[in-house]
């Protein structure tokens, strides 16, 4: 839960604000409705959408859903899962009220264990769930990028911490400028790896 509030987060914190319910969806998916964690995921994939809409002039969209993404996180406690919701539902309430707020300023912030997580500072963990949800947003296939975050944790596992899977996979995550590069990278050694793997499959 908490590597996938922080991917979430860095996601939505570095402006990707459609991109950001994918690091949370799978885990609500999986939650029984009404409890807390499913009520404070609900809320921030409402909280993404709300900016979304708005941001695309989509004014009754994001009323909506801001109304709805307040619901969902009203009676949580402020600090529930070390997020700091009070900012967040504030200005959910003026978001529904003004709709075009997002014109003159942008959307707070999603702050967590007592800092604002951006792509950069995440953890292995939560790096590799951004990754397969950047590389959806941007058009990737994101087939490979999941294959490479399972290299990562295998080679991680077996004690190799410089695994090129892992620098690749932060690597796409945080160098804008050079993500399609990287990315061709990637799915170079993903396919070297799975050759091998076949390789070894056939001896058998």
């Amino acid at each position: 839960m908490r590597d996938r509030l922080r991917a979430g987060a860095a996601v939505f914190n570095d402006g990707y604000y459609h991109a950001a319910h994918d690091a949370w969806e799978d885990r609500w998916l999986e939650l029984e409705s009404g409890g807390d964690d499913e009520r404070l995921l609900h809320g921030l994939i409402q909280y993404s959408a709300a900016v979304f809409h708005a941001r695309e002039r989509n004014w009754e969209g994001a009323v909506g859903l801001a109304e709805s993404a307040g619901e969902y996180l009203a009676g949580l406690p402020a600090d529930y899962r070390d997020l700091r919701l009070d900012p967040v539902r504030s200005f959910l309430s003026r978001l529904a009220a003004d709709p075009e707020l997002l014109e003159r300023r942008p959307p707070v912030r999603i702050e967590h264990e007592g800092s604002v997580p951006t792509l950069p500072s995440l953890d292995f963990e939560a790096t590799s769930i951004a990754a397969v949800v950047l590389a959806e947003e941007f058009g990737y296939d994101d087939e490979p990028v999941a294959r490479a975050r399972r290299y990562a944790r295998q080679d991680l596992e077996d004690g190799e911490d410089d695994s090129v899977f892992i620098t690749l996979l932060f690597d796409f995550v945080r160098e804008d400028e050079n993500r399609g590069i990287i990315a061709q990278r990637l799915m170079d050694h993903v396919g070297r790896r799975r050759a091998r793997e076949e390789d070894v499959e056939g001896l058998f």
